[in-house]
């Protein structure tokens, strides 16, 4: 600790946040805060209808619980201080905060990066093995396959945060940001952080890409497979299938733009970190809900339950 005092005389940053006017705040903290009441809400009803109801005890509901689980955890690392910070004429952040929230948000992100490569495997073992489905995918797969992606999120997150950590911060602190964003930071350091951004800029950017580019080649094998079936299973399964290819979409597309490809407008950079942070966790519950039978026979079961349980009660 001593260390770290010796290295770093910063103990706060300072975000400039989305606008400076106070009316234009008011009005994002009203959006915020009802968009993240639905991101919880949301992902809490696909996580507890998996749970309870017998129906979505397979595998592909399983890992879609667990993405929801992510999408929770990763919007709440940032957003319920990016909503009270509305409310604040200056808005500032901890140094000690500002590392666990960057830690935490590359964690669940790139937990969730690799859920949704696991998910595809699921899928593919669903479309093109069938036969061999309950055997590929046995209660020892699920499992491991779950570890493996936090694994990978907290390798991912590790890699980065154990060289930013010990960067010296002795002046400049003011980030022109709503929430602590990895590269922002690093430029804030007193040395020289060439390499710690380009190592930033393959683990987050070129990874993200990467998994984009594969996950898009499988979806296509998939697609080609689906071809060959019946009207009616094809039906079934492109409609799944979409639903993933959406999710996958709207994941990687902001990731790949802020750290592939370098904006000189920040403006465009807060757009796709809204989009990545809070509008994705809120859109994939609607996207699994309203394009799933399934997912929405299992709500009304258990609503009515709980509803005959009250009365009964």
């Amino acid at each position: 600790m001593d260390l770290l005092n010796n290295t770093s005389s910063v103990s706060e940053f300072i975000l400039l946040g989305l606008s400076s006017s106070q009316e234009i705040q008011i009005l994002f903290f009203a959006i915020f805060f009802l968009i993240y009441v639905a991101i919880i809400v949301g992902n809490l009803l696909i996580v507890i209808s998996v749970i309870f109801d017998n129906h979505l005890h397979s595998p592909m509901y399983f890992f879609l619980a667990n993405l929801s689980f992510f999408d929770l955890c990763l919007s709440s690392a940032a957003t319920p201080k990016v909503i009270s910070d509305f409310l604040r004429k200056r808005k500032t952040i901890s140094w000690w905060g500002c590392m666990t929230q960057m830690f935490f948000m590359h964690f669940f992100g790139g937990g969730e990066m690799s859920l949704l490569i696991v998910m595809a495997i699921d899928r593919y073992a669903a479309i093109c093995r069938p036969l061999h489905y309950k055997t590929i995918m046995s209660h020892k797969v699920l499992t491991g396959l779950l570890l493996l992606s936090w694994a990978v999120g907290l390798m991912h997150t590790t890699s980065q945060m154990v060289f930013t950590v010990g960067l010296p911060f002795c002046g400049p602190n003011v980030m022109d940001s709503f929430f602590c964003d990895l590269p922002l930071v690093i430029k804030l350091a007193c040395t020289e952080t060439y390499t710690l951004q380009l190592l930033v800029a393959m683990n987050s950017g070129l990874l993200s890409l990467g998994c984009f580019l594969l996950l898009l080649m499988s979806y296509i094998l998939m697609l080609v497979t689906i071809r060959q079936h019946s009207f009616s299973a094809s039906s079934k399964a492109l409609s799944t299938l979409s639903a993933h290819i959406t999710v996958v979409t709207l994941f990687f597309g902001p990731a790949i733009f802020i750290y592939a490809f370098p904006f000189n407008s920040y403006s465009v950079d807060k757009f796709f970190s809204i989009f990545y942070s809070i509008i994705t966790p809120f859109l994939n519950p609607i996207i699994y809900t309203l394009r799933n039978q399934e997912m929405k026979a299992a709500m009304k079961r258990l609503s009515r339950q709980h509803m005959v349980s009250w009365l009964t009660h």
